[in-house]
C-alpha cells in the first residue's frame, strides 16, 4: 500500500483565501499526491541514501534495500555488515551515517518516538544532531514521514523557485521567504506541495524570473 502526504479541502479552502495566485496553483493542478514513509527511521535511511545521486540511482538502491532488509529497523541495520550494506549501492560514508543513527536509536541516545510529541524546532534539532542529517533534510523527514502540517523549508531551492514562477520575483530574500511563510500557516507544507509542482512545470507557460548569472556578475 503506498501512502501519501494527507490533506485535503480545509487546508485548500485555508490557503486559497489566503493568497490568489496560490489560489489560481491550486485550482490549475489539482490534487497533489507525494508519497510518505510512515515510519521515522525507514525514512531517515531513505533520506541519507538519496543525499547527492540522482532520482533514478536512489530509487534502484532503495528498492534493493527494502528486499534485502524487509522491514527496515534500527536492530536489522546493526545486524548487517558495513561491506553487506555497501551492496546495496550505499556509500561508505552514508553506511557509516546509517549506522550512527541506527546504533543511537538502539541504545536509547534517541527516542525516535518521543519526536512526536516535539515542536518543529525540538525535532529538527534533534534529528541535525545525526551525522549526515542537516536542516533541510530534517525538514523534508518531518514532512513526508511524520506528516507535519507547517513546514516551509527556506533551504529548499525548488520552493524558491516556485515563488518566483509564481510570484514574479527576481530573487527570494530571507525577509521575503519568512512573509510568505507566516501567509502560509499553518498549512506550509501544503503550499510546499504546490511550489515543488509549479518549480517542476506543472503549469504550462510559467517561467522562473530569476536573475541570470550574468547580470549579477555585471553588477558586481
Amino acid at each position: 500500500m503506498v501512502d501519501y502526504f494527507r490533506y485535503g479541502e480545509e487546508e485548500l479552502v485555508y490557503l486559497k483565501r489566503r493568497d490568489k495566485r496560490l489560489a489560481e496553483v491550486i485550482d490549475k493542478v489539482g490534487l497533489v499526491k507525494r508519497r510518505v514513509i510512515p515510519d521515522l527511521f525507514a525514512a531517515l535511511v531513505h533520506s541519507i541514501v538519496g543525499q547527492q545521486i540522482s532520482t533514478k540511482a536512489h530509487e534502484t538502491i532503495w528498492a534493493r534495500i527494502q528486499s534485502g532488509l524487509g522491514t527496515i529497523t534500527p536492530e536489522r541495520v546493526i545486524e548487517l555488515s558495513d561491506e553487506e550494506l555497501q551492496r546495496f549501492g550505499i556509500s561508505f560514508r552514508k553506511v557509516a551515517y546509517i549506522k550512527s543513527a541506527a546504533l543511537k536509536i538502539a541504545k536509547g541516545e534517541l527516542d525516535i518516538q518521543s519526536l512526536y510529541g516535539k515542536t518543529d524546532v525540538e525535532v529538527t534539532e534533534r534529528l541535525s544532531e545525526l551525522a549526515g542529517i542537516g536542516i533541510w533534510s530534517a525538514e523534508m523527514l518531518m514532512l513526508f514521514s511524520m506528516q507535519r502540517r507547517d513546514i516551509f523549508s527556506y533551504g529548499d531551492l525548488a520552493i524558491q523557485r516556485g515563488l518566483r514562477m509564481v510570484y514574479h520575483h527576481r530573487q527570494v530574500s530571507r525577509e521575503l521567504f519568512e512573509k510568505y511563510r507566516r501567509r502560509y500557516s499553518p498549512y506550509g507544507s501544503v503550499a510546499s506541495l504546490y511550489l515543488w509542482a509549479v518549480a517542476g512545470g506543472a503549469i504550462d507557460g510559467m517561467k522562473d524570473y530569476a536573475v541570470s548569472k550574468k547580470k549579477i556578475e555585471f553588477r558586481l
